[in-house]
């Protein structure tokens, strides 16, 4: 490495603390800002030849504003936040990191889903409550659950979480299906594919790990969440516009699936107007603030491959 390096970090505190970000900043010149607010990123950029940014938009204005830019590092897997095209026109490399979050997401699609499959709220407030202390038996049977072993597990989007996913549903003694909504991911060895609808309506878990775009956008609608059985649970942990929230908050309302986990929400942070919040039945529901990704672990290799992306391009 010959040139200079000049890097900002405009929304440091989307990846928290991790022990080896050393190896970002010790590759050169290093400014990190926990928040990055619209109005601020140009006078944050200018000066500096790399951005590093989790969810903080690089557009065509903030590019035309700063001409030293020459690599944007996105310390995510989705790119949605940086005008992609614009950037190759004006020579800008963008480089994400792909990969790093695939153990993470899949053992919070286990753990989000056995919290609602085992009735844990409710077994752990029995007994925190006293309740089972006055017990007269060893036991409390007052939550039914059920085991994964021999449901049917339907996957949406057969990427590499998905794929993950599939393969410990099987370990579990789960039949998995699963529905690729792109249309073209049609022969996943060892796993049958089936229409939407049909996944939807025959499946005792919905595990969504696919993209948000045109064709996802309120994919699980009001009439399509109405498909499910009343004892399935549905885990979202793709992004949070592919399902209905308000469809999806009647459907609990009105008990018409067991239950659901969200990992993910339209708006992040979560508007205080969503109607996710005042569902009827609470424990159906479990939310988390988009943490899957994020286990210590993962976010250790997303600094790791951040930091591989800029010596990767400034290297001679």
């Amino acid at each position: 490495m010959n040139k200079q390096i000049r890097m900002v970090f405009l929304d440091a505190a989307t990846v928290g603390a991790p022990d080896n970000l050393a190896e970002i900043s010790s590759l050169g010149d290093y400014t990190s800002y926990e928040t990055t607010r619209p109005e601020e990123r140009v006078a944050r950029i200018r000066g500096h030849n790399v951005v590093i940014t989790n969810k903080t938009v690089i557009d065509r204005e903030i590019i035309d504003a700063c001409p030293e830019l020459e690599l944007v590092c996105i310390t995510a897997t989705g790119m949605n936040n940086v005008d992609l095209n614009y950037a190759a026109g004006r020579g800008i490399s963008v480089k994400n990191v792909a990969g790093y979050s695939t153990e993470s997401v899949t053992q919070c699609t286990f753990a989000m889903l056995f919290y609602l499959m085992n009735a844990s709220r409710y077994y752990d407030d029995y007994v925190k409550s006293g309740q089972y202390a006055k017990s007269e038996i060893f036991t409390h049977l007052g939550r039914e659950f059920t085991q994964l072993s021999g449901t049917r597990f339907g996957v949406i989007g057969m990427g590499a979480i998905g794929k993950r996913v599939a393969a410990v549903a099987s370990a579990f003694g789960a039949q998995v299906y699963y529905n690729s909504t792109s249309g073209k991911n049609l022969n996943v060895e060892g796993y049958p594919h089936l229409p939407l609808e049909e996944l939807l309506a025959s499946s005792d878990v919905v595990s969504i790990h696919c993209p948000l775009n045109d064709r996802t956008h309120n994919l699980l609608s009001g009439a399509r969440l109405r498909l499910m059985k009343p004892t399935a649970y549905l885990i979202n942990m793709g992004r949070g516009g592919i399902v209905d929230e308000a469809a999806l908050a009647g459907a609990i309302n009105e008990n018409m699936i067991a239950g659901a986990a969200l990992d993910v929400l339209e708006a992040e942070p979560m508007a205080a107007s969503s109607p996710l919040l005042s569902v009827g039945r609470p424990e159906k529901l479990l939310i988390t603030p988009h943490i899957a990704w994020a286990s210590r672990e993962a976010r250790r290799l997303l600094i790791t491959g951040t930091a591989q992306n800029i010596k990767g391009h400034f290297l001679v």
